[in-house]
């Protein structure tokens, strides 16, 4: 590692901890040349594989932007915006590949966002799963009335 001070290409790792519930690893270092003391931190990249085949990293911006936007005019506040990117995060890293296409991300974000807010939810899956017709929404809408009812009512008789 190179020493921000004096550009010298030594350092000796003076302590490492793990940060961000072990996503990343924070060491303090002494550079070799001037004894000056610094800090790096080390993550594992994950990168997303677009349709065109293009490759950038994974950003949680990017998640929050997306659902933003199916958001709008819902009472969904960033907190819980920003909580569902750290989920999506969490699953697509659980996956461990170093590299995901896009379209698993968009299905780790249809979970949790379902679970958020069902007509964002709704606004979304329109958008990612292309529906083209009426009856692609009511098929949705159905799936999740299945999902919202109880699994334990009796039925009467």
């Amino acid at each position: 590692m190179r020493c921000p001070f004096c550009r010298h290409g030594d350092s000796r790792v003076i302590d490492s901890r793990e940060v961000d519930d072990g996503q990343a690893i924070r060491r303090r270092r002494s550079c070799a040349a001037c004894g000056r003391r610094f800090t790096t931190v080390e993550e594992a990249v994950l990168a997303v594989v677009k349709r065109s085949g293009v490759t950038e990293p994974f950003s949680r911006d990017k998640v929050v932007s997306g659902v933003r936007r199916a958001c709008q005019g819902r009472p969904v506040d960033e907190d819980a915006l920003a909580q569902l990117a750290h989920r999506v995060e969490e699953a697509v890293r659980a996956g461990g590949a170093a590299e995901i296409p896009s379209h698993e991300v968009g299905l780790a974000i249809l979970g949790p966002l379902r679970e958020l807010d069902e007509v964002a939810y709704m606004r979304f899956a329109s958008v990612y799963r292309s529906f083209s017709s009426i009856e692609d929404f009511e098929k949705e809408i159905a799936d999740l009335r299945r999902a919202a009812a109880p699994a334990d009512v009796a039925t009467p008789g």
